[in-house]
């Protein structure tokens, strides 16, 4: 299996490469340009213009890995790559949408909250109802570190399941916010989810993962500060939907709480500075939230705030492993 994953990542590599030679020139003659907030830090104005949408690049080359790489797969009955691919385009597709109205009103302002929520949503439920049938999900829980599953019912389950797909893909929206930051933060996840459909004989979820790993790879080359491009909603949904849908598919959603921890503090600051800026009538705990805005603005350049955070996830991505690597006591 190991040269099938080594052959999802360079797939998806080499395409996502060579894909950002032809869309970053196309989006710059295009005029698909970033739009940046006024009331964000100055020095982020020099970005505006920035080609944005920038996620088709490595889309690019994971659907090229999944088509190619996962044939055979595909052709023996094998669907769990492909039901994933589905599920993140269409994240993607409403990601795109945000992105083209932004584009369009010459703003930073696409689709309105509950249009984007309910979209999500729906999405979200017909995934994991897509899922059960396809016989890839339980409605049991799988706790890491303590190796038990918890039965809980159904209907339970698809609630707790909308729930954290929706939180867990605006939680990779709003870590977006830094040259190559979620990139960055993504890579040692997608690492994790190759290990551990590797050391479980999961091939099809593993060639997912390799191809998300490479793809990424190749768009860092043009997303490292000062970036080139910026994946937009339609990189960050669609890379948000591919995290739920591999901790789905690997029937372990809890990992995400370890896994998904840098997009997790950035949630939470968000969350934290709106409540208290309420309560308190307009005093702030951090300078700017989310989180990352608020280390910049404390005099972090953006190669720190991108450095301190991969490593961040890099250090969480192998607890979240040493809570799984014993599931199967293999």
């Amino acid at each position: 299996m190991t040269s099938i994953l080594a052959k999802g990542f360079f797939v998806s590599f080499a395409v996502s490469v060579a894909a950002a030679f032809i869309i970053i020139p196309l989006l710059r003659r295009l005029k698909i340009g970033q739009s940046i907030k006024r009331n964000g830090p100055i020095w982020h104005l020099s970005k505006e213009g920035t080609p944005t949408m920038g996620g088709l690049i490595f889309i690019c080359g994971m659907t090229a890995a999944v088509f190619t790489v996962g044939l055979n797969a595909i052709k023996d009955g094998r669907y769990a790559h492909l039901a994933i691919l589905v599920f993140s385009l269409i994240y993607g597709i409403i990601g795109f949408l945000d992105d083209y109205q932004k584009v369009k009103k010459k703003g930073n302002t696409g689709l309105t909250s509950i249009q984007k929520f309910m979209l999500q949503l729906v999405v979200a439920v017909a995934f994991v109802l897509m899922l059960r049938k396809l016989g890839y999900l339980t409605p049991n829980l799988y706790v890491p570190f303590l190796q038990v599953t918890v039965p809980i019912p159904e209907p339970v389950y698809f609630v707790f399941a909308a729930f954290v797909i929706v939180g867990t893909v605006n939680a990779v929206n709003i870590t977006d916010g830094v040259d190559g930051l979620v990139t960055g933060v993504s890579i040692p996840i997608a690492l994790c989810f190759t290990a551990a459909a590797f050391s479980w004989g999961m091939a099809v979820q593993g060639i997912y993962a390799a191809a998300l790993t490479g793809g990424l790879a190749a768009f860092l080359i043009f997303n490292f500060n000062p970036a080139k491009v910026i994946m937009g909603d339609t990189g960050s949904l669609f890379l948000g939907g591919s995290i739920c849908a591999l901790a789905f598919s690997l029937d372990m959603p809890l990992v995400l709480i370890p896994l998904a921890m840098v997009f997790i503090i950035e949630t939470l600051s968000d969350v934290i500075q709106i409540l208290y800026f309420k309560l308190s009538h307009g005093k702030r705990v951090f300078k700017m939230a989310p989180i990352h805005h608020h280390f910049e603005k404390s005099g972090w350049s953006e190669k720190k705030v991108f450095t301190v955070f991969t490593i961040t996830s890099i250090v969480f991505s192998v607890i979240a492993w040493i809570g799984i690597m014993d599931r199967y006591n293999l």
